[in-house]
């Protein structure tokens, strides 16, 4: 399976953004913080021609369950989901929770909040492709 979750959108980089922020709140998470990545490149001095825009995204429910199992995971937290630009594409992704927690712990019911975790957030990047 492919460790990434990427959804072209027809949005522009600015219209998904709104779009992600709008979904993220319509299913039970919360924005915690979003790092304008591109601009952030630029005002260092570096040719960076594309958008990128991560939002740090988190359901307290589900954070807490995660860091029932395994304190050490607070490390993976909080889920992040970017838009971003490539070659003229708007995209909206994120790198599968469960994929990436399961690589981190063997832990069974850590298995289970993952799974819930990604239905979510993948039903919130296709909303906000949509």
């Amino acid at each position: 399976m492919d460790p990434f979750c990427i959804v072209d959108t027809s949005k522009s980089f600015e219209a998904a953004s709104t779009a992600l922020q709008e979904a993220v709140m319509n299913h039970g998470f919360g924005v915690l913080a979003v790092h304008d990545l591109g601009n952030t490149l630029r005002s260092k001095g570096l040719t960076f021609l594309e958008q990128c825009r991560i939002f740090e995204v988190c359901n307290p429910e589900q954070a807490a369950a995660v860091l029932h199992t395994t304190m050490a995971l607070n490390m993976a937290l909080p889920c992040r989901i970017s838009v971003f630009t490539e070659a003229g594409q708007t995209r909206i992704g994120m790198i599968r929770p469960g994929a990436m927690l399961a690589s981190l712990s063997a832990d069974p019911s850590l298995g289970e909040v993952a799974r819930a975790v990604e239905a979510s957030t993948t039903a919130i990047i296709e909303a906000a492709a949509a």
